[in-house]
């Protein structure tokens, strides 16, 4: 891979703005689901969170996640999910929620 062409943190973070949390209607980058993003790692690493621990959706999201970060690197993608709790407050704009 050359200079002009490596993956950087934020291409991947742009393209998981595509995956949305199906009962927040918003993105997992923009709920600040998304803790971690390696690029340099083989395979690239990425560590995310979910908004409750026992989220029904959360198999899905880990699997949009997954899916949605392979088609930005063009190769594998391994995703690990970390206890951390969620808290609005780690949103980018946690007024969206209308809590603030």
């Amino acid at each position: 891979m050359t200079e002009e062409t490596k993956i950087t943190e934020e291409t991947v973070r742009e393209a998981l703005r595509g995956v949305l949390d199906p009962e927040l209607h918003l993105d997992v980058v923009t709920l600040g689901l998304i803790r971690e993003i390696d690029v340099d790692a083989s395979p690239v690493g990425l560590k995310m969170i979910l908004t409750t621990p026992f989220c029904p959706y959360g198999p899905w999201m880990v699997q949009q996640v997954k899916e949605m970060a392979e088609k930005a690197v063009g190769g594998e993608v391994r995703v690990e999910v970390l206890a951390e709790q969620w808290h609005p407050e780690m949103m980018e704009d946690p007024t969206l929620l209308g809590f603030f």
